[in-house]
């Protein structure tokens, strides 16, 4: 096998997509995005934003009513160059080329595109965008959400996660939570009813449990009595609390999250390292290695640890090779930081058991993101794999197995797929 044979393989294994905020198809076929909403729409503005963009050109960049395509692009011309070249600019520049036809992004080649676009935004092109153009196996979508509408076409093809994302951070969400399970939180008795309640509900529906409060509070974990949870959850009810309050609460409805999730079967996906947007990331409260005591403290559960802990990926290695209960996802990290994401798979695979490795998911969403976050990660596991034999360091035969797995099998594995 020749590495052009590697290529070939790892472009056409129907790839497992463990990671995405995909938008519902009625967002996609009644109110989508215009070309410049699509391209610079999720994650490439905060590189923009970064790069020197200033807000309220951002704004209008972002907002079909504030011009045509063409004037949009001509205002942020000049800082998509200083940033075409980082993870999300490449990103863009292979939507454009693989869906849109363009070799490079010009005010007229993207009208034109515009065209192409409109005429993708329809059910059946948005689930064959995903299942026959970027060859996804399946999707695993978080919508922030415990229960949702389903999908119009392939409804075995989308999959959700449930989202303990408010419990995690210390927030009750009180009318949200009653018109669900008919509860009404008073207490700790009654929360507990009612995280029991969401989960007899929707666990069956679900893929995972998925939280992400990483945003709102460190990963740092501590076990909490009933009486501490009970004081903080009276605090918080009467008038949301401080933080401290909300971290006691978060920890104990975080460990009663996870006590279910062993109940029902489910892997528990957590948000480490970067954050999305600009100018509010607290670095020192995504470390994975935060969530140690957690980790050591529920064996029987299945974690996985997400975006590869970015910055902290040997920490990462380090806790996946120690932990067995847990498993480590790229989802985002190609387009984060391509060359660091490739470093740490080589890192991972002499360092860590190589069926606890998941290679894909694009955190997107709209479908056409979805291709080419998804082309992305295809380009840079080949890429990496082949400098392992190149290095002597795998043989061909070793590096198709080990993509296969990356890919598919050892999500198939985690997740309890048939």
């Amino acid at each position: 096998m020749s590495g052009s044979d590697l290529a070939f393989e790892i472009a056409t294994i129907r790839l497992v997509d463990t990671h995405e905020h995909l938008q519902p198809a009625a967002a996609w076929r009644e109110g989508g995005p215009d070309i410049l909403q699509d391209l610079f729409g999720h994650y490439a503005w905060h590189d923009l934003i970064s790069a020197g963009l200033a807000p309220d050109a951002l704004e209008r960049l972002l907002n079909p009513a504030a011009g045509t395509v063409s004037s949009r692009f001509t205002e942020i011309r000049e800082i998509w160059e200083r940033t075409q070249f980082a993870g999300y600019g490449e990103a863009i520049r292979l939507s454009a080329h693989h869906t849109y036809g363009l070799d490079e992004l010009t005010a007229n080649g993207l009208e034109q595109a515009q065209h192409t676009l409109t005429g993708l935004q329809s059910d059946a092109e948005r689930l064959r965008l995903m299942r026959e153009v970027a060859l996804l196996d399946h999707i695993q979508i978080d919508d922030m959400r415990w229960n949702r509408e389903p999908e119009p076409l392939a409804q075995e093809f989308f999959t959700y996660d449930l989202s303990m994302w408010s419990f995690c951070r210390g927030e009750i969400e009180s009318e949200k939570i009653a018109a669900e399970t008919g509860i009404e939180v008073t207490g700790l008795d009654s929360l507990r009813d009612a995280l029991a309640a969401i989960f007899a509900r929707n666990a069956a529906h679900s893929i995972a449990v998925k939280s992400q409060h990483a945003y709102d509070r460190s990963l740092a974990w501590e076990e909490r009595t009933d009486t501490d949870a009970a004081i903080a959850l009276t605090r918080v009810l009467q008038d949301g609390g401080d933080t401290t309050d909300r971290a006691v609460l978060g920890d104990w409805c975080w460990a009663r999250s996870v006590e279910h999730a062993i109940e029902y079967g489910l892997p528990y996906k957590v948000h480490t390292g970067m954050f999305a947007r600009n100018g509010r990331m607290t670095i020192d409260w995504v470390r994975p290695g935060l969530m140690t005591k957690l980790l050591a403290r529920y064996p029987e559960a299945r974690f996985i640890l997400m975006h590869i802990g970015y910055p902290y990926g040997e920490e990462l290695v380090s806790i996946a090779k120690h932990y067995a209960n847990v498993w480590v996802d790229l989802c985002w990290a190609w387009s984060i930081d391509p060359y660091s994401s490739s470093d740490f798979v080589r890192r991972f695979i002499h360092a860590a058991p190589v069926n606890k490795l998941f290679a894909y998911g694009g955190d997107t969403m709209w479908p056409t993101n979805v291709l080419a976050y998804s082309l992305q990660a295809r380009r840079w596991l080949t890429k990496t794999l082949e400098a392992e034999v190149a290095a002597g360091d795998l043989t061909q035969a070793q590096a198709l197995t080990i993509a296969e797995r990356l890919m598919r099998r050892n999500q198939f594995e985690c997740f309890d797929l048939v």
